[in-house]
């Protein structure tokens, strides 16, 4: 199931000269679910300070499907799709709270990474297990 991680407000200054939310404020919107989602799964700010390893974005792809003007109350609900020995798939999508239409979504293809070697690792069996709840199967339309 796709779990809230991120709500907000589409401003003027999120938007460019066409009117519309821009893509640098469509990132850090996925960015900051997608932080949400690490740290709902035991990889969050206290798990790197304390292994010196994190996940590292290695792939982000966007679709944008629904142009959100100022005033757009957005909502990214996320989800893993893919756990893998030393990698995870994360899926975003954004919803126009108001009209229920997903306006974008994001795939981020993620590596678990020791911050002092600067090399992938296997994810921690502890770690595999609480992503796990976060699993879904995209065919399925879960």
């Amino acid at each position: 199931m796709y779990r809230e991680m991120f709500r907000g407000v589409v401003y003027p200054w999120h938007c460019d000269h066409l009117g519309h939310l821009t893509v640098q404020h469509y990132v850090g919107m996925f960015d900051q679910a997608a932080w949400h989602l690490l740290a709902a799964v035991g990889l969050g700010w206290g798990h790197s300070k304390e292994t010196n390893e994190t996940l590292v974005d290695a792939r982000h792809t966007i679709d944008y499907l629904i142009e959100q003007p100022v005033g757009s109350l957005i909502v990214v609900e996320s989800a893993l799709t893919r756990v893998g020995t030393k990698s995870a798939t994360q899926h975003h999508r954004m919803r126009n709270t108001e009209t229920g239409e997903i306006a974008a979504t994001t795939e981020i293809v993620s590596v678990y990474f020791s911050l002092e070697t600067r090399k992938s690792l296997p994810i921690p069996e502890a770690i595999k297990a609480r992503m796990a709840d976060f699993l879904v199967d995209e065919a399925a339309g879960d």
